[in-house]
């Protein structure tokens, strides 16, 4: 099946109340599937349609309210319209789980995998998972629903348009009875009711407001050690593990490529062919974005044999560079690092090739000190 199904699939399997979303390429055959089985009577829950992306995350954040087990899917210009209301469900901590298909934002109109979509919103108070390939799509979702119930707050799982959207791939599917006993049945009660009125996020003081927003970052940093608890859960009932941050290569690895997404897939099939082969070369991929595990990223970078880093980045943050280049400078501050940092930019969904890989190998080999650090694949 390919992503698309497959998360509709996780979706049914985790008896999801409300659904309620507004079709987007390439994100439509997702909700397309859920409505079928909606309209076929085999997904019990509600499956709702509205007029815009907007709509669909302001009854979601009600349904929460309400007590439902809620989910929305989403891409590019959809979720951008939604921004306002992602800072709503995030600062409520609502549960809320949103699949984000990557797609470049305009303008002009494009339909290539860019993830400046998702990354533009980092900072709305919802956690960020990033999937590399369909069997992960549809354990990442599941996984998700047991997390925000956990942790109280929303989730955002996103994967690369068509790359992984439309790609099909061999999967080996949940059975209900394994879904059921990783993941607790949905609340039977509504938490908000006619019958017991209540002033929901009244306005406040800036006290009030300093307490919340602090709180809020304290949950978020417990959401690697949850995290790592519900994968071992999740590990114990399907026999499939997923690392915060997976590793690939040896101890002595000379370079180091940090990517997320399906192109950190495309990168690990890569390493063999690379100079030096997996003996000098190694990935890190991340999955678990938002927030980083600081203290796996850190620890695996720390090496002294590490010469440099190659980030590959399908954003950009303009004037600065690319988004998950910041986040590793910034998080390789003042740690044993010495090595050099550089980025791979493929803003605009540009298609990573072996041979591209290569000469933004050379380019870095013949990068004098000092010299602007980006190398872009437009230009390779």
């Amino acid at each position: 099946m390919n992503g698309n199904q497959a998360a509709a699939l996780a979706v049914k399997l985790s008896r999801v109340q409300v659904v309620c979303a507004y079709p987007i390429t390439p994100q439509t055959s997702l909700v397309e599937n859920i409505a079928e089985m909606w309209a076929t009577g085999t997904f019990p829950g509600e499956y709702i349609s509205v007029e815009s992306e907007y709509s669909a995350l302001s009854y979601l954040v009600g349904a929460a309210y309400a007590g439902a087990r809620t989910f929305t899917a989403t891409s590019c210009q959809g979720l951008a319209y939604m921004h306002e209301l992602l800072h709503w469900a995030g600062g409520a901590r609502l549960p809320i789980v949103m699949v984000n298909v990557n797609r470049t934002l305009g303008a002009p109109w494009s339909l290539e995998p860019d993830q400046r979509d998702s990354l533009s919103q980092r900072d709305t108070g919802w956690i960020q998972l990033y999937c590399c390939d369909v069997q992960e799509i549809m354990d990442t979702v599941l996984l998700s629903f047991r997390l925000v119930e956990e942790a109280k707050i929303p989730c955002m799982v996103v994967y690369d348009g068509f790359s992984l959207s439309h790609t099909y791939e061999v999967v080996e599917l949940p059975l209900q009875e394994q879904a059921d006993l990783f993941l607790s049945p949905p609340p039977q009660e509504a938490l908000f009711h006619p019958s017991r009125p209540q002033t929901i996020q009244p306005v406040t003081d800036y006290r009030y407001m300093a307490r919340v927003i602090q709180a809020g970052h304290r949950a978020m940093l417990q959401v690697p050690a949850a995290l790592e608890e519900i994968n071992r859960s999740f590990a114990g009932i399907f026999g499939r593990d997923y690392p915060l941050a997976e590793k690939t290569g040896p101890e002595n690895a000379e370079t180091i490529f940090v990517a997320a997404g399906a192109v950190a897939q495309t990168v690990k099939s890569f390493l063999p062919l690379l100079d030096g082969g997996v003996e000098k070369n190694g990935l890190l991929r991340l999955r678990l974005f938002k927030p980083l595990p600081e203290e796996e990223i850190v620890s695996f970078l720390s090496r002294e044999s590490i010469k440099s880093l190659v980030v590959i980045d399908r954003n950009l943050s303009m004037g600065t560079g690319g988004i998950f280049a910041q986040e590793i400078r910034a998080l390789l501050q003042g740690t044993s690092f010495q090595g050099e940092i550089f980025e791979l930019n493929l803003a605009g969904g540009i298609d990573l090739t072996l041979e591209l890989l290569r000469k933004s190998m050379e380019k870095i080999g013949a990068s004098p000190a000092g010299d602007e650090k980006i190398i872009w694949g437009v230009d390779l």
